[in-house]
């Protein structure tokens, strides 16, 4: 199974659209996890238009889209839990691992964004994803994100940048 894990699109506020060569990546996915800030009632639908099967969450600049601060999804036997990350960015990792903790007694992946830097790390003994910002939105100096590939309850995670 291939997914596709986004965040911070900022559409229309600080970036116009998505670049095409993500939006292929984004449209071939088996599965779309997107962590938050899309900014826009429009922005959400172009990504619900262009994903196969999505999973998303709000963010701290989101008007009201009706998404849950947080969700879980099971693909391809490997369970991710998805948050924007929203707070100081020095407490980032805290709360992302406190969320897949809570939600998953820390055996799941933790998805988020908000910072707009790609991450894959452990931390507290949680796989950390953060895919940077789709659009390249201020205060990323490019636009990033990454593609995983889960089998049996394996993840290979590849980093895209522009």
């Amino acid at each position: 199974m291939d997914v596709a894990l986004i965040s911070d699109s900022h559409i229309p506020s600080r970036e116009h659209e998505i670049p095409p060569s993500f939006r292929e990546r984004i449209e071939v996915a088996d599965h779309v996890v997107h962590a938050g800030d899309f900014d826009s009632e429009g922005a959400l639908a172009d990504i619900r238009h262009m994903a196969t099967g999505l999973t998303a969450v709000s963010g701290n600049v989101d008007p009201r889209l009706g998404l849950p601060d947080r969700a879980t999804v099971e693909l391809g036997g490997v369970t991710f839990v998805v948050t924007h990350g929203t707070g100081s960015h020095g407490g980032w990792a805290d709360r992302v691992a406190a969320a897949v903790h809570e939600a998953a007694d820390g055996s799941a992946v933790g998805v988020a964004g908000h910072t707009h830097e790609p991450t894959d790390t452990v931390y507290e003994s949680v796989r950390l994803l953060n895919p940077g910002s789709v659009t390249g939105a201020s205060p990323a100096d490019r636009p990033t994100m990454l593609t995983v590939t889960v089998e049996d309850g394996a993840l290979d995670v590849t980093r895209h940048e522009l």
